[in-house]
């Protein structure tokens, strides 16, 4: 408890005036804003998490004065984790029978594309090997960077692909579903009621479901912490039907946009020439990734008998934040998008390291 309550005093810490770049931060709300409203007016999809990111993705490559500190992105996540939670209601419960074989074809896919994207960073980006194989996995941004920079890796080009990959994968997927199963996600979905009409009993349960599941998931080291903590917390509340009280809209569009802001501020300090080139070289990993996402989700589809679109956002290696809000606005199962993406980076996460320390120990005993 007291490593947790200082690792807050240090995030509050950080938002002093002398630390917390409040004028930078404020102009890159105030672009994400406008962002969010020009796509929101043009009727795209994800309009409040698009339109930051589309944007402050420019400003960054423009070197526009914008700032995004990392201590934003923990609130956020925890509404996100709140809402996704929400989904997880007690007739889910008596599904989980039902994703034996999606789970069993999400093993296969993350193995065909960590396997695919190894060897295109290594053949055509031309990547050292410990470079190419972590900036290949499908997932786990923060732990394929510490760990590939501890075996020798590039550490900051890791970083970059990775964000790349995601930024990609979110700001094409949801135009791709849209096109090609004909689905709507258009940018009045909801994911709640309005702030006006929701009991202030909602915001309550969204502050001690947040509190509660960052400290949760603190104790337990889970990956994404602030995101799958209150996510589990969330959702033992909805399962156990204590409450079933839903995020408000206006809170879930604000939580959006901040991730949207984060997400596109990620390349700041970068030099455009080489964020340039670790975008097109991302184009091609993107390509790959979402070819096999749509492969394997056909397939397996066929198995199970249900739709792709669910199976499409669930194995897509995007955020495991964003893809479930693409669920939502796409209305489709929430609780199952979310599941497959923890169960993505679970794989990832546990497999990676080992495998590559057998590759390791293959190629010195050739």
């Amino acid at each position: 408890m007291g490593t947790f309550l200082g690792e807050l005093r240090g995030g509050f810490a950080k938002m002093a005036p002398s630390r917390f770049p409040y004028p930078k931060f404020a102009a890159a709300l105030g672009l994400g804003l406008v962002g969010g409203y020009l796509f929101y007016r043009a009727n795209l999809p994800l309009p409040w998490m698009l339109g930051p990111m589309t944007v402050c993705t420019l400003a960054a490559l423009l070197r526009l004065p914008i700032a995004a500190p990392a201590v934003v992105r923990p609130p956020m996540s925890a509404v996100i984790g709140v809402m996704l939670g929400a989904a997880f209601t007690p007739d889910v419960l008596g599904r989980l029978d039902e994703w034996v074989i999606s789970t069993i074809g999400l093993a296969f896919f993350v193995a065909a594309a960590g396997l695919a994207c190894v060897v295109y960073f290594r053949k055509v980006a031309r990547f050292d090997p410990t470079t190419a194989y972590f900036s290949g996995m499908p997932g786990g941004l923060v732990e394929m960077v510490i760990v590939g920079e501890a075996r020798g890796g590039d550490g900051r080009t890791i970083a970059l692909i990775h964000s790349a990959r995601i930024l990609l994968v979110v700001m094409t997927l949801p135009f791709l579903v849209q096109w090609v199963e004909g689905v709507s996600l258009g940018a009045r979905a909801s994911a709640g009621p309005s702030i006006w009409d929701a009991p202030l009993s909602a915001e309550v349960w969204i502050v001690v479901c947040g509190f509660a599941g960052a400290y949760l998931g603190h104790v337990l080291r889970l990956p994404a912490a602030v995101l799958l903590g209150p996510m589990l917390v969330s959702a033992l509340v909805h399962v156990t039907g204590i409450s079933g009280f839903k995020p408000p809209v206006e809170i879930v569009a604000a939580a959006q946009v901040v991730l949207g802001v984060t997400i596109g501020a990620r390349f700041l300090g970068t030099p455009p020439r080489e964020i340039l080139r670790i975008l097109v070289l991302s184009v091609g990993s993107t390509v790959i990734l979402l070819a096999l996402t749509f492969a394997f989700a056909i397939v397996v589809g066929r198995v199970m008998g249900i739709g792709t679109v669910p199976l499409i956002l669930a194995y897509s290696p995007g955020g495991l934040a964003e893809m479930s809000l693409v669920a939502i606005a796409v209305q489709t199962e929430v609780a199952f998008v979310a599941a497959h993406h923890i169960i993505r980076i679970v794989f990832v996460m546990a497999g990676a390291a080992p495998v590559f320390a057998l590759m390791a120990r293959m190629r010195r005993g050739t």
